[in-house]
């Protein structure tokens, strides 16, 4: 053959085999695609239209302000629309340049991937686009080798392209920084936005947004919670990718790389933030009612920790957040006179006249309460055993209002450190319609979870029974200006029982006759049983329900001194009739829940009861505004400047164990109850334990900030006056005019 035969020979076989080379690869590929394609489980249309994405249930107030989440991921779904473009372009520049270029798998980049690896070159960047990310997010893989995480991989392309086809560019791009664990709790965008920078998706700066995506590279690598100075780096990389795909300047990215992260860490958890007691008692009590009577179309029950439901409350961010803030100004201040008076108490915090075998039992039933006697009874420790244990010193964290304290104590000793702190519970409820504007349960969730509005036990009433009392004695008839002798009343009791007799907790009024405005104003005990013995208490009972209470009343005469437990909740609500012009109106703090696209599901609406007229409403109000004026808690006029038109209540229980305060305006009803969480805890001295002390001064800081505040739109004026003429005489002057009228007319010859 001659050599130039033998050339062309050689140069057919040279294009035989290069297509040969060049195709099989295709070849086979084309086929292991179409294999997977045909066979490999692959989600459907319905799975790509509607993938699975645990969603936080968000809480939000009145004015729109999110007062919390509940969630296994903590991720809220945003639109495109809602990012900031610097999120936007800093993504694209640093995951996918060639994003708005390809349909889901970008071949150039993938080519250029696969050199870079054979050549051994770190530099040629990564084939995967953000597509792609987003279908491996989507559908997470498992963690596979050799053949295994090809065909996977393949499978992520089809993916990739189906999603394409689903979706706009935007859609994916929403839907990735939707998907993305930002760790730390943050789980998408805008979650992320707010535990790092306190901001949102729309309000990212672009270094901001440029630390953000970085993370997407590793999120536990560049944590910058815990790496600042290699997050900082990840930044400025992504800053440089901006500049070099003209996203920046070369002036903007020097100088947007000297700034420092400046992050302002947020995290979240169910103790912090605004109403913690409030958004428990909704979690655990309200919403795990609702989901087990409501049902998805699917059938199955809600789930609050993965359907990103949205529930709308009738908490008032800002009256929340005064609410709070007075509770700590005056417990603070209270529990340092606490201490100061344990100081004298050889068995502090417990009062002298608690013996040490109480004592004991009050410890007993503390521990027996806790979570660690719980883990060691059921890990089958006896009660000796557990005793033992529990008065072993161990290092642990607690509470002080000068902040946390690490520190070393046994489980015992701490038991009983925290039984001397006073607590308080206190609800603010806006009486025409029902709504809870403030709820605060306590001094501190992560340390006391008890709330001492709903959940908590209900604490005896004392005193603030009594307008109850006295609405029944309106509503039958009497005058406000209606005079009885302060003399010490005598009640027959059952067979077998002693008769009842109590005593004015003092004696200066004592012999002279009294209105019942007077005698409510200064909350006189002889008067109470006076108009108990009068009505019965059954017929009190009666009332007291119709304006909302529920608790257990028995009908005994000593109910008329405040001896019922009832809760703040109720005492609220049913206070709240009497600024409603007698109609009791059912305290309700959610208006409406959605899912996660805004559909509606729920609408709540309070129900309500005309439980006195217009009129004898207002003749309460009228009654109850004497405690301020001239009684019990006149300090809120000269101490604390609130002259506008108030009407309350005091209560302070026996041994000072419980103190209240009740307190109406036209447009707020607020009451608050301060006490240890046991009763045998308590200031001996009556004038640190009496309500007017203990509770009515949170009231009052609360109603001073709610009054300053100028977006809080609360009247500073009358109670609304019925509008047809009232038959009740408000004017003592003129109703004892009438009297001695009567008295004259009764007597005349003209009479027989």
């Amino acid at each position: 053959m001659s050599a130039e035969k033998l050339k062309k020979v050689n140069y057919r076989k040279q294009i035989k085999w290069f297509w040969i080379l060049f195709t099989a690869p295709l070849f086979a590929l084309s086929l292991f695609v179409l294999t997977v394609h045909l066979f490999a489980e692959l989600p459907d249309t319905e799975a790509l239209q509607n993938p699975k994405t645990n969603l936080a249930t968000e809480i939000f107030s009145s004015d729109r302000k999110v007062l919390g989440k509940y969630y296994a991921e903590n991720r809220t779904i945003i639109k495109f629309k809602d990012l900031s473009p610097n999120v936007v372009n800093a993504l694209i520049a640093t995951e996918d340049a060639r994003f708005y270029k390809h349909s889901g798998v970008d071949l150039r980049a993938l080519g250029r991937a696969v050199f870079g690896a054979l050549i051994g070159s770190g530099s040629s960047g990564g084939g995967s686009t953000i597509t792609q990310q987003l279908a491996k997010m989507l559908f997470p893989r498992e963690d596979l080798h050799g053949i295994f995480l090809i065909s996977r991989k393949i499978k992520e392309w089809i993916i990739a392209v189906k999603l394409e086809r689903e979706y706009t560019k935007e859609e994916i791009i929403a839907m990735y920084l939707n998907k993305f664990d930002f760790i730390n709790s943050a789980v998408g965008i805008k979650s992320a936005a707010q535990i790092y920078f306190g901001s949102t998706p729309d309000s990212l700066n672009i270094e901001q947004a440029a630390m953000l995506v970085g993370m997407a590279k590793n999120p536990s690598l560049f944590n910058p919670n815990r790496f600042a100075e290699r997050s900082k780096n990840r930044r400025n990389t992504v800053l440089r990718q901006m500049n070099k795909y003209d996203y920046l300047t070369d002036e903007q990215t020097d100088s947007l790389q000297k700034i420092p992260l400046k992050l302002n860490f947020h995290p979240e958890n169910h103790n912090d933030g605004l109403a913690p007691y409030f958004r428990e008692y909704l979690r655990d009590v309200f919403l795990e009612k609702w989901c087990a009577e409501n049902l998805k179309p699917d059938g199955k029950k809600y789930d609050i920790y993965r359907d990103g439901l949205k529930v709308y409350t009738t908490i008032d961010s800002r009256m929340q957040l005064y609410a709070e803030a007075a509770v700590t100004d005056h417990l603070r201040e209270l529990q340092s006179a606490f201490v100061k008076e344990c100081k004298q108490k050889k068995n502090a915090p417990f009062a002298w006249n608690v013996t040490k075998e109480e004592i004991k039992s009050i410890m007993m039933q503390g521990m027996k309460r806790s979570d660690r006697y719980r883990i060691l009874k059921k890990a089958g420790w006896n009660e000796k055993e557990i005793e033992k244990i529990f008065k072993v010193p161990v290092s642990m964290s607690i509470f002080s209002w000068k902040g946390e304290i690490d520190t070393t104590m046994s489980p015992w000793d701490s038991i009983r450190y925290y039984k001397g702190f006073l607590q308080t519970g206190l609800m603010s409820i806006e009486p025409q319609t029902g709504f809870i504007k403030a709820w605060v349960g306590g001094i501190n969730h992560k340390f006391f979870k008890y709330d001492h509005v709903q959940i908590g036990h209900s604490r005896q009433v004392g005193s603030t029974f009594k307008p109850f009392i006295y609405a029944l004695a309106i509503q039958e008839g009497y005058s406000p200006c209606y005079r009885i002798p302060n003399v010490k009343i005598c009640i027959d009791m059952p067979e077998g029982q002693p008769v009842w007799c109590p005593d004015n907790s003092d004696t200066k009024l004592e012999g002279r006759m009294l209105t019942l405005q007077q005698a409510l104003a200064n909350s006189v005990n002889y008067i109470s049983a006076y108009l108990i013995k009068q009505f019965g208490p059954q017929a009190v009972v009666d009332i007291a329900r119709r304006l909302g209470i529920v608790s257990p009343i028995d009908p005994v005469p000593s109910i008329c001194l405040g001896t019922p437990e009832i809760s703040v909740f109720e005492m609220v609500g049913a206070n709240a009739t009497f600024a409603n012009k007698g109609t009791w109106i059912q305290p309700t703090f959610v208006t409406r829940i959605e899912d996660k696209n805004g559909n509606l599901l729920t609408d709540f609406f309070p129900r309500s009861e005309e439980v006195l007229s217009e009129e004898k409403a207002y003749v309460m109000l009228q009654l109850m505004k004497g405690v301020v004026q001239i009684g019990t808690g006149v300090r809120l006029r000269y101490k604390y400047k609130l002259n506008m038109p108030i009407a309350g209540k005091t209560g302070t229980t026996q041994n000072n164990s419980d103190g209240w305060f009740m307190g109406i305006t036209p447009d707020l009803v607020s009451g608050c109850w301060t006490g240890a969480d046991d009763r045998a805890v308590h200031f001996d001295r009556t004038d640190l334990g009496q309500g007017a002390n203990m509770a009515l001064p949170i009231w009052a800081k609360f109603m001073q900030k709610v009054y300053a505040d100028k977006t809080i739109k609360i009247s500073k004026g009358e109670f609304e006056k019925p509008a047809k003429k009232m038959d009740i005489e408000m004017d003592c002057s003129k109703y004892n005019k009438e009297l001695e009228n009567a008295a004259d007319n009764l007597f005349s010859d003209d009479a027989y």
